[in-house]
C-alpha cells in the first residue's frame, strides 16, 4: 500500500489536530535525517479548487508569515520544503534575501512541484533535492495583457516573427494589424524587462551560491574561474527561460532535464529513510489542503495557515450540502441528502461535549451520516476537516 493510501485509510487522521501532529513528526524526521538542519515549509495548494479567493501564487502577503516562521529557527543551515505554482519574481527576491541574511547555506526540497518563480527560488539554493515525481518548470516571465496571461518570451518572439516576415516580404499581413495596434513600445519593453529580470536573478544566484563549491573541472582538474561560473550560470538561465524550447509554461522539468543542463541535483529517492520522510510529509500536506487551507508556512514548532474566509462566514461544505455560521463552542449544520434532498439539522460540538439543540442530530464520530429519510450514507470527513481547520478545535 502506498503512503498516501495508508494515511487516507487511517481513521485517526480524520482529526485535524492528529493530522497536524503527524505532519510535524515527519518534518522533524526530515530535520534529523538531514543532520539537524532547520526546516521551513512554504507550501501552496496546487489543485486551486478553492476559487479566486485563494492566492496560491508567491505574492507580497507571503513575506510576513515567512519572516515570522524564520524567527522560530536558530540554526546555521536551512532546508526549505517548497510547493508552489509560481508567482512574482520580485517577491521571490525578497524571500531569498530573508533566508540569506539569516543562514550560511540553504537547500530547497521539492517533493512535488516548484514552477516558474518557484524554480527561480530553487536556483538561489546551495542544493536542490528532488525525487522521481518532483518537477521544476520554465522561468519565462508571465505577463497579464488584455485580460490574458501569457509568456513574455512568447510575446517578444511573436513580434520578432512579424518583423522578420515584413523584412523578408516587404508586406505586413493584415491579420497582424489588430494585435500590433494594441501593443505599445512600453509594453514590449516591459516584457523584455520582465524576462531580463528573471534571467539575471537566476544567473547571479547560480554563480554565487549553487556553484560556490565548484572549484575544479572534473574532466581536466583545472581550477574553475569566476568567469566560467558566470558563463555556466548564464547558459542554464537562458535555457530555463527559453519558451521556444519548452513550448508551455506548465512544462515539468525533471531531474534528468536539469542534469542535462549540467545542473547538479540531489535525488533524495536514493536515500530510503529521507525519501520516506519527505514522501510522508508531502502526503500529509496534501491531506491538509483537503480543508479550507490553501497555504502552509511551518516549522517543526510552529505554523501559519492561509485559509478561505472563516468563522464569521458559512462553513464551506461539499456540493449538495449547506451550512450555517459557527456559534460559540458549536457549529450548526444543515445537511442536505444528495439522494432525496432532505435537509437534516446537525450539531458539531467544538472542543467539549454540549447538549444537542432541539431537533438536531449529533455530528457522527466516524464521519458517516445516514439520512434518516432514505437511509443513504454520507461521508462527512471533509466537513470535519474544514471545521477543525477553521476553529482550531476538535469536533467531539
Amino acid at each position: 500500500m502506498g503512503v498516501y493510501s495508508e494515511y487516507l485509510n487511517n481513521p485517526a487522521l480524520k482529526d485535524f489536530n492528529l493530522l497536524t501532529a503527524e505532519r510535524k513528526k515527519q518534518l522533524a524526521r526530515i530535520s534529523q535525517l538531514r543532520g539537524g538542519r532547520d526546516v521551513l515549509v512554504f507550501g501552496a495548494d496546487l489543485a486551486n479548487a478553492k476559487g479566486a479567493g485563494a492566492l496560491t501564487q508567491i505574492a507580497f502577503p507571503d513575506i510576513v508569515p515567512i519572516a515570522d516562521q524564520l524567527t522560530f529557527l536558530n540554526g546555521q543551515h536551512l532546508d526549505l520544503v517548497l510547493e508552489t505554482p509560481g508567482g512574482f519574481g520580485e517577491v521571490t527576491e525578497e524571500i531569498v534575501g530573508l533566508i540569506r541574511q539569516k543562514y550560511e547555506s540553504f537547500a530547497v526540497i521539492v517533493p512535488g512541484w516548484a514552477k516558474s518563480a518557484g524554480t527561480i527560488l530553487a536556483m538561489a539554493a546551495d542544493e536542490i533535492l528532488m525525487g522521481q515525481t518532483s518537477a521544476l518548470g520554465p522561468i519565462d516571465a508571465q505577463l497579464s495583457w488584455q485580460g490574458k496571461t501569457f509568456s513574455a518570451d512568447a510575446l517578444l518572439a511573436g513580434v520578432k516573427k512579424i518583423k522578420d516576415e515584413v523584412t523578408e516580404t516587404g508586406i505586413l499581413n493584415k491579420a497582424y494589424v489588430p494585435t500590433l495596434q494594441n501593443l505599445s513600445p512600453g509594453e514590449l519593453q516591459h516584457a523584455q524587462n520582465a524576462l531580463d529580470f528573471a534571467t539575471q536573478l537566476v544567473t547571479d544566484w547560480l554563480a554565487q551560491y549553487k556553484f560556490k563549491d565548484w572549484i575544479t573541472h572534473s574532466s581536466t582538474g583545472q581550477a574553475v574561474t569566476p568567469g566560467e561560473k558566470q558563463q555556466r550560470a548564464k547558459e542554464i538561465a537562458k535555457e530555463l527561460c527559453d519558451h521556444q524550447k519548452w513550448r508551455t509554461h506548465g512544462r515539468s522539468l525533471k531531474i534528468k532535464d536539469l542534469e542535462g543542463m549540467r545542473l547538479r541535483i540531489t535525488d533524495y529517492s536514493k536515500h530510503a529513510s529521507l525519501s520516506d520522510a519527505i514522501t510522508r510529509y508531502y502526503a500529509l500536506l496534501q491531506m491538509s489542503f483537503g480543508t479550507n487551507i490553501y497555504k502552509v508556512y511551518e516549522t517543526v514548532q510552529s505554523q501559519i495557515y492561509r485559509t478561505l474566509p472563516e468563522v464569521t462566514q458559512p462553513v464551506a461544505a461539499p456540493a449538495g450540502r449547506a451550512a450555517n455560521p459557527i456559534g460559540a463552542g458549536k457549529a450548526l449544520l444543515n445537511f442536505q441528502c444528495t439522494r432525496c434532498q432532505t435537509m437534516t439539522p446537525i450539531q458539531a460540538n467544538l472542543g467539549m461535549s454540549q447538549p444537542l439543540e432541539p431537533g438536531r442530530h449529533a455530528f457522527p464520530n466516524d464521519n458517516r451520516f445516514v439520512c434518516p429519510k432514505c437511509g443513504t450514507g454520507h461521508d462527512l470527513a471533509a466537513v470535519r476537516h474544514n471545521l477543525e481547520a477553521q476553529t482550531k478545535q476538535r469536533v467531539v
